[in-house]
């Protein structure tokens, strides 16, 4: 299968304002050949429409407020014999001071779904479970999904991670800087501080402050407190 690019309703290389509709940034972009994620509040039937009439495939999340549709998926997955029949993948890997297993099951078998017709281009169900095992303790986190694509794991979970990396960042930028409590209102000026902050972000990252590790919010105060102590190793990054 071809490479494909992976779009959101917020990536990293594109500032949207809060106030446009995922169906006015649809019509807006060239999104053709790419795979679109959003979170719950984008699985609407008619952004899946949007998607598909742009030439585009989705992956949308699903969750307890889309009732039945959730509800079947879950129930799906939840039974061991079928469970056993999906396409399955798996990473592991280091991650927030921790080890995070995350495992992918997907299948086309979906003709037993009530809701199927109402939502446009539908093919497959994808389910994925992350298991953060950190200090001795595991915590476990499961989320279900609805794709276009057709049966190919590897492909959706691809998509799937693509997108929580960029919710990861954004949040990373709310956490830090507050960035959803901003107002300004001016595009060109609200676009310039979208661009600093992910810049200052990226610096956070890579910047250490003395010997213990600490949070970027923390870091990004410890620097503002004394900004010519730290000013010379900023720039040398």
């Amino acid at each position: 299968m071809k490479s494909r690019r992976w779009a959101t309703k917020q990536s990293g290389g594109l500032f949207v304002p809060a106030r446009l509709s995922v169906p006015e940034l649809l019509d807006s972009l060239n999104v053709k050949g790419n795979i679109i994620t959003t979170d719950a509040m984008g699985t609407q039937t008619e952004i899946a429409k949007g998607i598909r009439k742009k030439q585009a495939d989705y992956v949308l999340a699903l969750k307890a407020n889309q009732g039945g549709l959730y509800d079947e998926v879950k129930l799906y997955f939840e039974d061991a014999q079928l469970l056993s029949r999906c396409a399955f993948t798996q990473t592991t890997e280091k991650a927030r001071s921790g080890i995070e297993k995350r495992e992918y099951w997907q299948t086309d078998e979906i003709t037993w779904l009530p809701q199927r017709k109402s939502w446009a281009g539908l093919k497959s169900i994808a389910m994925t479970r992350n298991t953060i095992t950190k200090n001795g303790a595991q915590t476990t986190e499961t989320r279900y999904f609805i794709s276009s694509l057709p049966l190919d794991v590897k492909e959706i979970a691809r998509a799937i991670r693509g997108h929580w990396m960029v919710e990861s960042y954004h949040w990373h930028l709310d956490v830090t800087f507050r960035e959803d409590a901003n107002h300004t209102l001016e595009k060109q000026a609200a676009f310039n501080l979208n661009i600093l902050r992910k810049l200052a972000l990226n610096v956070l990252k890579l910047f250490e402050v003395g010997s213990k590790p600490l949070s970027l919010r923390k870091k990004r105060f410890t620097i503002g407190t004394n900004p010519e102590k730290y000013l010379e190793r900023v720039l040398l990054l």
